[in-house]
């Protein structure tokens, strides 16, 4: 057994093309906005405010007749999604994570969360296990070294198993490796650990976070998401402005339905 600890990356974020935004902009008139933010604010900012302006023509004043003034300052603007609940623009924004470590029942977990979201899990109908990572929660402690042993039992299994139908010949066809393989899998551990890559948008993300930190969450779900709330506040610092941490690993909004 290979004792494992949640491992968490993000991959992926936006990008604006700013030669792009900068072409539209000129044409309507609202070129001063781009050369406000270009290289003064995250392009996932950028791209949400970009989308909440489009919505109003609300680049400059008098681009719409019904608009005579606009927020200059970035802080005032994200304040005012937020506080309004316009929450629809956030999903433009979309950010990548790898979720190295972590077991099954956080997988099991993780994709009840459908809305705004793309999932890419690692097989165990492809892939044969060799080993089983596996992280012992705190509340195990106690009786940890029946975990282990059970663990190492279930490990030995899948490598006697696989040797005994004949997994492990090369001239097997790849039909049946699967077959098999897929059948192996019900005798490993829900605890096993696995890989997933989780993209999801902002408003997604902001809510994943408060339901999945929330003290009545499970204890992996709690730490991932305690880590991803950490990474998101780095990242986009205004989209996340309104969180805060309580001493008991919760992070809570000021916005609920946004």
């Amino acid at each position: 057994m290979n004792e494992t600890q949640p491992r968490i990356y993000l991959l992926a974020k936006p990008q604006l093309d700013w030669e792009a935004v900068d072409s539209y902009l000129a044409d309507i008139g609202g070129k001063g906005w781009s050369d406000r933010l270009h290289g003064n604010a995250p392009d996932a900012e950028a791209l949400i405010e970009f989308a909440g302006r489009l919505c109003y023509r609300s680049w400059e004043p008098g681009l719409n007749p019904n608009v005579q003034r606009v927020r200059r300052d970035r802080r005032a603007y994200v304040d005012n999604l937020l506080s309004s609940g316009h929450g629809s623009v956030l999903e433009h924004a979309q950010y990548s994570f790898l979720f190295r470590d972590v077991s099954r029942v956080f997988t099991h977990e993780l994709v009840r969360h459908r809305a705004g979201v793309a999932i890419s899990q690692e097989s165990l109908r492809y892939v044969r296990l060799t080993s089983i990572g596996f992280r012992v929660p705190e509340v195990l402690r106690p009786v940890r070294a029946e975990v282990v042993t059970l663990v190492e039992a279930l490990e030995d299994f899948q490598r006697s198993a696989a040797q005994k139908l004949g997994l492990t010949a090369t001239e097997v066809p790849f039909a049946v490796k699967k077959e098999v393989t897929s059948a192996l899998r019900r005798l490993a551990p829900l605890g096993l650990s696995t890989s997933i890559l989780w993209s999801a948008n902002v408003r997604t993300i902001r809510h994943v976070i408060e339901m999945r930190t929330d003290p009545g969450a499970e204890e992996e779900m709690r730490y991932v998401f305690d880590t991803v709330a950490t990474m998101m506040l780095g990242e986009c610092p205004l989209l996340f402005s309104d969180y805060t941490r309580e001493a008991t690993g919760q992070w809570r909004s000021e916005h609920l339905k946004v």
